[in-house]
């Protein structure tokens, strides 16, 4: 197997995971070549892990960036204050 210079983006890395694991299941592989698959899915994971992480830490900056605790369903913004009002209104 060759791999790529350049580390491939989420996509990329779930698409060659799937690609290991139709291989692994359908073909008649070595041990040596399954352990090598095997390794290989394993390195897409933990990279396919750490860019999730990274995308997970941009939004949370991006939430504290707004001055919002939570962000809300799409739709939901004048909902929320409308129903709250109604709340108090009713009380």
């Amino acid at each position: 197997m060759t791999q790529k210079p350049n580390k491939p983006n989420l996509e990329e890395s779930l698409t060659e995971i799937s690609q290991l694991i139709d291989k692994m299941e359908h073909s008649e592989l070595t041990l040596e070549q399954s352990l090598d698959y095997f390794e290989r899915g394993i390195n897409l994971i933990k990279h396919c892990q750490k860019i999730l992480e990274q995308a997970e830490q941009k939004v949370q900056l991006l939430i504290q960036n707004n001055n919002q605790e939570e962000l809300n369903a799409y739709g939901e913004e004048g909902n929320n204050e409308g129903s709250e009002a109604n709340e108090t209104n009713n009380n």
